[in-house]
């Protein structure tokens, strides 16, 4: 894990680090054969026309092996524009509409009362309504999303518990999701 997180910083940086613990290299390898070579000070690993990659070995004094090879992330896409109001532009035109509920009453009645304000108020911009309810919300274990053009339809459609298209309804099942457990034991078995 160590090592992992050694190379993601690397690249993170653009610094490969020097290897550790290795002033004098092995007599065993034949060094002026091929193009290996160990790192004997740090030095610049910035990005340019290869994609910069390094390999992890770790070796468990009980046998067990493994090597994992890191890859530099794609360039990343330039940050969306942002609107005079200061909310970011949503890359989608049809954003989803994020509803839940302590119970699927709750839930009924927050899409009614949704549905209710943006008939009262039909200036509101879809992409505004998603990012309200997608940031300032709480999760409840009873969700919906709602999809698509017609909207106050599939409000409606939550408000009432009939399906609809572009509608999705679910429950988190009881006791949650799971947990996930990960465990480094650093034996074979």
């Amino acid at each position: 894990i160590a090592g992992v997180i050694k190379m993601v910083s690397a690249l993170q940086h653009g610094v490969l680090p020097r290897t550790l613990h290795a002033e004098t290299p092995s007599s065993h390898v034949d060094w002026s054969a091929g193009n290996v070579r160990l790192v004997q000070q740090a030095r610049d690993w910035s990005a340019g026309d290869r994609t910069r990659r390094a390999g992890v070995s770790a070796f468990g004094i009980s046998g067990t092996n493994a090597h994992v090879i890191i890859e530099e992330a794609p360039t990343a896409e330039p940050t969306p524009a942002e609107e005079p109001d200061g909310l970011p532009v949503l890359a989608s035109d049809v954003p989803a509409w994020l509803l839940s509920g302590r119970s699927g009453t709750a839930l009924a009645d927050q899409a009614d009362r949704l549905r209710e304000h943006l008939i009262a108020q039909p200036d509101l911009r879809a992409g505004d309504v998603a990012w309200s309810l997608a940031t300032t919300r709480s999760v409840f274990d009873h969700r919906a999303v709602v999809l698509g053009e017609d909207r106050l339809s599939g409000l409606a459609s939550v408000a009432t518990g009939r399906p609809a298209a572009g509608v999705v309804t679910g429950q988190v099942p009881p006791g949650g999701v799971g947990r996930t457990v990960f465990v480094f034991p650093g034996q074979g078995s």
